[in-house]
Order: structure tokens, then sequence, then C-alpha cells
């Protein structure tokens, strides 16, 4: 999207599920799980450019040896800074140990990295600094091998404060108010009673160190996840290494953020985008599963896997944003949904340039966008289809007219293009209005002057920033008649809370614009009602039941608060007409018909925490509060 967002991390773990050994002789590199570490994280590397972190355990390696690693980074190029890392100590080990290089047994030893397991997070921050503290992995660390967590996620969560005090009233000391960390100490701490429940059941049969081994070998992760995660309100994908070799993947009850699995007989792994998988491990995309809503992948010490509920799964709500903008297009199933949704706009943009194809130029930005552009433009196809068919069964008198009418095509341009790689949305919100007016640049000579209409995609439109400050602009430099903006998204209107960094409500240009409207209609009134209905319900602790900000929108009709939009995006000196059509609710479901989570254009959010952020931040813009809501 041309306004660009902190959004989803990404995961990705892998498993080996045969002797390190066995990797080394048939790769020939003691790099094998390492090198598709990397080619996920890669491949991956449009979920966060925030920072990135690897960690990795090994399983039964001697006392006296380190058998967790873990490197994090804020580097621009994070993961080819970790990587780069990890990689000389493998050299300068196995340049001083050149008879070593096969050695699977010494490599485990003496050089880190040579595990088992590897798990890796790319970050995007939603909260906190772009500092490496708030990298993950997380590390809960114990003198005993199976009390050990390692944990990365994507996920937000909407019962912060509730969780922290749940962890103080267990009698902990948590170092931060931060979902991250309470997640992690909320899962350490069952984890911890596990081990205990194991030790008082085994004590009297098995002495140390024997006792330990079976600790491990009995550990129930599921039970630890039951016990966990039952307050969690929020959406998750969390990964989970211990200390003796066992993983986990557990996701939310609604399905909202996405993890994928692949198994073979060599390896089980993980990550937040089939195409990962796909590109890193060559595999059949009917082989690569979703890990099912409010179930856990659990991989066994031994490399056994199965999924386990640890939770009530609840009414699947998948981020629809993860098909309209974040996953890769090169998935087929969201290349397809995208082409969709580039179709399912046609009616409402034909109304908008009269049907005047032969005067109308369309185009996209940014390049994200190209995959509903295309769709955009088989349908222009199929409706002229249609209109050469309809022509011809009524007769046409002309053999000039048939000519015309039978290579007509949609003219197509490259209009908008970035001129630099400039990462707008890493500036703070003082400098962004500067920086969006220079990253774009523009095609001239291909509209013909007060007679073109422009046409032009993007993926969604939050803020409308980029819209008014710059790409509105170098059209308008174009000289066209009238310049409509297409969003393959319907309107933004609510909060995101589930891992998305959209949270106060003057971000969305569509709530300004109804706010607008109820101001010069003198429907303040609905204003003060909602302010009073949504404090009330936080005092009384109700706020999580509904979602009060939907009277907002209530009076006003879909049309309506486009063309406000318009008018708030519309710079005062343009001299092209301007328009902006967003896609319905009913055809982006209609594209994407298995990821329902439509929250922040329906506010209808799929857990009780969304109904209490909307209101909270309503009643935080009201009051001219800058802060999240949760």
């Amino acid at each position: 999207m041309s306004d660009a967002i902190k959004h989803e991390c990404g995961i990705a773990l892998i498993r080996l599920r045969k002797d390190y050994q066995y990797y080394i002789n048939k790769y020939n590199t003691p790099l094998y799980g390492l090198n598709k570490l990397y080619l996920m994280m890669e491949k991956q590397v449009n979920r966060g450019q925030d920072g990135a972190g690897v960690a990795n355990i090994k399983i039964d390696v001697p006392p006296g040896h380190r058998y967790i690693s873990r490197y994090r980074s804020v580097e621009q190029n994070a993961v080819p800074d970790i990587f780069g890392k990890i990689y000389k100590k493998f050299r300068k080990a196995l340049k001083d140990n050149k008879d070593k290089a096969k050695d699977a047994h010494w490599i485990q030893e003496n050089v880190a990295f040579s595990g088992e397991v590897f798990l890796g997070h790319l970050r995007y921050g939603t909260h906190g600094q772009n500092e490496i503290e708030n990298c993950h992995p997380m590390l809960r660390q114990s003198n005993w091998r199976s009390r050990n967590l390692v944990m990365a996620g994507n996920f937000n969560m909407t019962n912060v404060e509730e969780l922290f005090d749940k962890l103080v009233s267990l009698g902990q000391h948590p170092k931060e108010k931060v979902d991250t960390v309470t997640v992690m100490e909320k899962i350490g701490h069952f984890l911890d009673e596990e081990n205990q429940r194991q030790f008082e059941y085994f004590k009297s049969e098995y002495h140390n160190p024997e006792l330990s081994d079976i600790i491990q070998d009995n550990i129930d992760l599921q039970r630890v996840l039951q016990r966990s995660c039952r307050d969690f309100d929020g959406g998750y994908a969390m990964c989970g290494m211990t200390g003796y070799g066992a993983a986990f993947i557990a996701r939310d009850p609604a399905g909202i953020r996405p993890a994928f699995y692949y198994a073979d007989d060599e390896v089980v792994v993980v990550a937040s985008e089939k195409q990962a998988i796909k590109t890193s491990f060559n595999c059949n995309y009917d082989d690569i599963k979703e890990v099912k809503p409010g179930h856990a992948l659990i991989i066994n010490k031994n490399g056994d896997y199965s999924e386990k509920q640890f939770i009530d799964p609840i009414e699947r709500k998948s981020c629809s944003f993860e098909r309209i903008y974040f996953s890769r297009a090169s998935d087929p199933d969201i290349y397809a949904e995208r082409k969709q949704l580039g179709r399912l706009v046609i009616p409402q943009v034909l109304q908008e340039v009269n049907f005047d194809l032969k005067n109308t130029v369309f185009s996209y930005i940014p390049n994200t966008a190209e995959t509903a552009f295309l769709g955009m433009i088989e349908g222009l196809e199929d409706y002229l289809a249609k209109e050469r068919k309809k022509a011809i069964m009524e007769g046409v008198l002309f053999e000039k007219d048939l000519e015309d009418l039978l290579t007509f095509r949609p003219r197509v341009e490259k209009l908008i293009s970035k001129d630099v790689k400039l990462r707008t949305f890493i500036t703070n919100d003082a400098d962004r209005n500067d920086m969006v007016a220079h990253v774009y640049d523009t095609t001239f000579e291909v509209i013909k002057k007060g007679v073109d209409n422009v046409v032009l995609i993007d993926d969604s439109i939050v803020r409308g920033t980029t819209l008014e400050r710059s790409i509105v602009r170098l059209l308008d430099k174009l000289g066209p008649k009238k310049i409509v903006i297409v969003s393959s998204a319907p309107q933004i209107r609510y909060p995101d809370c589930y891992g998305i960094d959209m949270s106060r409500m003057k971000e969305f240009v569509a709530f300004r614009a109804a706010y607008q409207l109820l101001i010069e209609r003198n429907m303040d009134d609905v204003l003060e009602e909602t302010l009073g209905r949504c404090m009330a319900a936080i005092e009384l602790g109700t706020a999580h039941k509904e979602n009060f900000v939907k009277a907002i929108y209530e009076p006003f009709t879909t049309e309506e608060i486009s063309d406000k939009i318009a008018e708030l995006v519309k710079p005062k000196d343009l001299k092209a007409e301007l328009a902006i059509v967003y896609q319905t609710v009913d055809s982006l479901n209609k594209a994407c018909p298995n990821d329902t989570g439509d929250w922040y254009f329906t506010g209808n959010y799929p857990t009780p925490g969304g109904n209490k952020v909307v209101n909270t931040a309503f009643v935080n813009f009201m009051k001219g509060v800058e802060m999240r809501a949760y």
C-alpha cells in the first residue's frame, strides 16, 4: 500500500528429524539447516525489517557444552548480518580443524548453531523502540535443560494488563509490561509446573541424572499450552523451543495470524507463509498444511509431530490483510484472490469514468498492487468482450466501427514509480509529510491533457497522506481531466489490535471523513453520545462487549464517506477532478471466502478484546490522547 504501515512479523522453524551426521553426509555440509533457515527468512523479509533473530537448540550434547545459541540484529539488513556472523563462526572453527569438517560429534560440541532445532524471527515493531532487546527470539533460561524456553511469534495480545496482573498474582515479578515478555513468562511458568509434576511422579523410581532425562521424555506440552493460553485474548502464532529439543507452534482460536507447516522424513518446518516453505524445500503446495486454529503443532524430542488442540476454536476470522497485501503474491491462492479483488471493482470504476474507456488510462501504485491491477485489466477485457458480442448481435453498420470494436484494448501505462528506496514509515509523524512528497516519480507525455481520465489502483488506503502529499499531485502534473484512485480493499474504519500497527482513530482517513460529515451536518450529538457510551463501558468494565464506534458511520453511505475522503485528500490547487473508489466488503469476502477477518472494515472483532480496544481508541481520540489503545 502507498500508505505503508508496520505489520505482521514472520516466523520460521526447522526441526531436523535425523541425526546431525546424516545431513553432513548427504548434503556435504554441516550448514544444511542454517542454509534452509536463511532462505526461509529471506523469503519472508517483507514481513519484518525492524530487526531479526535466530536461535538454535542442540539435542543431547554432554553437560559443560553450550546447547542454546542466539543472535539478534537491528541492522538495516538484519538477516544477512546475523547469518554472516554465524557462518563466520563455522569458517573459523573448521579452518583451524579441517580434519573435523565432517565430524558431527565434534562440530556440535565446538561450534555454535550446530543443533537440530532452529527458530528464526523477522520483526515489525508495534511496541517498543528499534532496540535489540525487543527482537525475538526471547530466552527464559534455567540450569535445568527442560525448563529453558526460547520463544518467537507473530502476535499481539489485547489484555496485557490482565495477563500481567495474573503473573504478579502467581508471585512473579515481570521486568516489563509488554505482551512478548508476559506471554513467555506465562508459558514458562506452566512449563516449570509441568517439570515439577513429572518430578513428583517419577522421583521415587529414578534418581538424577537419569531422572532429568525421564522428565524430558514425559513433559506434556499440550497441557502446558492448555493451562497457559486459556485467558489469552489476541491473534497469535507462537513458536517455542524447549531446552531439551521439543518445539511447538500454537495458533489462536480464530486463526487470525497465519501458520503453515511441511514435514517429510528429514524435516518438520513452520513458516508464516506457504511460499517460504515451497521455495526452500521444493515441495508440492498440497503437502503444505495449515496449523488449525486453536491447535498446536507439537514436535517431540525424538522428531515425531502431531497437531493437538489446546483451546476451543471459535469462528474462523483469518486476517484478510494477508490476502490483500502482506503475504507474497507468488502464493497461487493469494495471487488468484488479488486478481479477483481487481476484477470486482470494475463496475464502480466504469461508472466513475462514465464508461469512456477510449479516454481512460489505467495504472497502479505501489508494486504490491500489480496483481490486483492485472485482475482489473482482465475484468475490463471481460467487459469489452461482452460489449463486442452485444454490438455484433445487434448489428454493426460500418466496417470501421467493427474494426475499432474488435481491436480496442484498455490503455495501460506505468505512471507512478518509486524514485528512491526510501522507507517513509520508519520516520516519525512530524517528518513523514516532508518525505512522502519526494518518494515517487511520474511518467510524462502519455496523457491527453484535459481529455483523459487516469485510474490508479492501490492495495488499500489507510491515512491518505501519500495520496494528498505526493501521488495525486504527481498525477495532476500530467494534465488529466479526472483522477480516480481505486482501493482494492474496503474503507479502513477501525483499529487493529492483533499484530498490525493501526491503533489510533485519527490515522484512518475514513474515520476523519465520517467525523467531518458529522460536524458539517450538525450531528455532534452522535459523537458525544458515542463518547459517553464508550466511557461508561470502560468504567463499568464492559467495554469488551460491544463496539460502540460503529455509530459514527451509521448515518452515511459508503459513497458519502468516499466522496468526503476525496475532499480531504484533494490538494487545494488540484486542477483535475478527483474521485476515490473503494472495494465493497461483500466483494472482499467473495474474493477471499476462507479468510473473513474483516474487522478493520466492519468493526466485527473476532475476540472481546477488539471491542475494548476500539472503544478505548475512540475515547483517546476525543480527549486528544496520543497513545495506543492496547
